[in-house]
């Protein structure tokens, strides 16, 4: 999954480096607005809320698709070296991107990176299952950021005053308010798993994804059937059998298939675990677009699942 070095720990909110601008006439759109380009579409929700019709935001990775394998075009790649300002996830997420996002570095497009600004989740010791991979090992870095409000509502914090700085674009009154809405979000997810047993809040899911929700809501992350950050990894059969292990030792009931999940290894592990399988759109949006009806949803099935 990393086509980068490791990046620092923990970067407190609105510290975070930017490359040096290109000339604004020459990256302008042609209705004299800015444009914003934005890796995937969670992140880009968050964006669109935030500048409104201020700016032309565009979503580069189709939704629905997977963050972590997707490729950009040559028409892509353009559109990202004439780009005002791009917004990445960063820590690897991206993996497909990875020589188009350093190619628009190169070009000196200013870069926001979202992970720059929040508190970053690393892997504990005893999660999912010791598979030996790098992006799963104790102590690597969770890019699956955007599970967790709190963490988004950080990267609203620290966008606003750069979209001042950089493009000119006071977004202040939406910020406050979108910050309102994401604290409010908090609350209410944090409500309804309050309905859950402790006993009950253990996920086991396609890959390593809900590390961040999982510690905002006081959730025990069992295994995942890639045991990476990344579905670009593979299991093993030594993989099967230690998570159908662990759904017996933790009396699982549950286990939450995702993009890039392989559909016979849950048909498989499902069947001889006798557990049901859930599916769940952790990567893609809601068709209102709305990060907050994301969240929602996601909470909802997980919560939904576990209470049978």
């Amino acid at each position: 999954m990393r086509n980068r070095p490791s990046v620092l720990i923990i970067v407190s909110l609105g510290m975070f480096a930017m490359i040096p601008a290109c000339t604004p006439s020459k990256h302008a759109s042609a209705a004299g607005k800015k444009t914003i380009v934005v890796t995937y579409s969670v992140l880009g929700s968050i964006v669109h809320e935030l500048v409104g019709d201020l700016a032309t935001v565009r979503v580069m990775i189709p939704n629905g698709l997977d963050v972590h394998e997707w490729e950009p075009s040559a028409k892509d790649i353009e559109s990202l070296t004439k780009a005002d300002l791009v917004v990445e996830n960063g820590l690897g997420l991206e993996g497909g991107m990875g020589k188009a996002l350093d190619q628009a570095r190169s070009a000196g497009v200013k870069f926001f990176t979202v992970s720059n600004c929040i508190t970053i989740r690393r892997v504990g010791a005893g999660e999912g299952i010791p598979s030996g991979d790098p992006d799963q090992a104790v102590g690597a870095e969770d890019p699956h950021l955007w599970t967790d409000p709190v963490a988004v509502k950080a990267m609203v914090v620290a966008l606003t005053p750069e979209l001042k700085t950089e493009l000119g674009l006071d977004v202040s009154a939406r910020a406050a308010d979108l910050e309102k809405r994401l604290d409010g979000l908090d609350r209410e997810i944090g409500t309804a798993v309050a309905a859950l047993r402790p006993g009950q809040r253990k996920l086991v899911t396609g890959h390593e994804s809900l590390g961040y929700f999982a510690q905002r809501y006081g959730f025990t992350l069992v295994g995942a059937v890639v045991p990476s950050l990344t579905t670009e990894a593979e299991s093993s059969a030594a993989d099967f059998v230690a998570l159908k292990r662990l759904i017996a030792e933790n009396q699982v009931k549950v286990i939450f298939t995702e993009i890039g999940t392989p559909a016979r290894t849950v048909e498989a592990l499902a069947k001889e675990s006798g557990i049901t399988a859930v599916p769940l759109k952790t990567h893609s949006m809601p068709a209102d677009g709305s990060y907050l009806t994301f969240a929602r949803d996601l909470s909802a099935v997980i919560i939904g699942a576990l209470r049978q």
